[in-house]
């Protein structure tokens, strides 16, 4: 679960980039967080992460304040960036026992996790490849498996299926739902609204860092009073 309480980031005590943002993210649920390009959507997700300190405001993931129990909170999260070129030298193999030593992931579980996630993402004879090497779609992928290989209990992923081939996208698509299933928490941003319209099972959007809508699609429907498209609706929310 994710709380945000009051959520605020301002930069040079003028721009708010996150404005008294409230969510409620429970278990078993894939929370999808829509808003146009510069609407706050990343500067969240990193407070979430705690790569950033929010302005005021508080944060919990599974009941773990991100700030004051910061590493016990971190330890729930399997984050993904928008941004997978890192650790650019490494071979994936080592990327991923990297990860794993960071997060005291037994030889047992890593071998079984590993296996399992590159067999679901056509990874295993790319493994012993620098990373450098690699297709943006293949360091992607790469960056996914090492953030599941502690098998965190919230996922929280910036734009995760940029360059995913559309049979990588349908796996992480089904490992999503497989995880809410479970009685886990995903919370994912994207552009990409027909994802969000199969997906998820609430929505939020966000534009010019304030929550202009937070709900299901059929409760989006209701407050518009029209069977519309997430697309029309998107655009009419963050028009205003």
């Amino acid at each position: 679960m994710i709380k945000l309480n009051g959520l605020r980031k301002i930069y040079g005590n003028t721009v708010k980039a996150v404005d008294n943002l409230n969510l409620v993210i429970p278990d078993g649920e894939i929370f999808g967080f829509l808003g146009p390009n510069g609407a706050g959507k990343t500067t969240t997700i990193k407070l979430i992460a705690g790569i950033l300190n929010a302005s005021s405001g508080s944060i919990q993931v599974n009941g773990l304040d991100i700030e004051k129990d910061a590493l016990a909170a971190k330890k729930q999260i399997g984050f993904v960036p928008d941004n997978p070129n890192m650790f650019l030298r490494l071979k994936g193999m080592e990327y991923l026992n990297f990860m794993a030593d960071m997060y005291d992931v037994s030889a047992e579980e890593r071998k079984s996790r590993i296996e399992n996630l590159a067999q679901r993402f056509d990874m295993r004879d790319v493994l012993l490849d620098r990373i450098q090497s690699y297709s943006h779609g293949m360091r992607q992928k790469i960056v996914i498996m090492g953030v599941l290989v502690h098998n965190p209990s919230v996922w929280v992923l910036d734009e995760p299926m940029t360059g995913l081939d559309p049979r990588s996208s349908f796996q992480l698509k089904e490992m999503m739902r497989e995880h809410a299933d479970s009685g886990n928490t995903v919370f994912f941003s994207t552009h990409v609204l027909d994802v969000a319209e199969k997906v998820c099972d609430r929505v939020a959007i966000i534009n010019k860092g304030k929550l202009a809508f937070c709900g299901t699609l059929e409760e989006m429907k209701e407050h518009f009073k029209q069977n519309t498209s997430l697309e029309n609706m998107f655009l009419e929310l963050t028009e205003k």
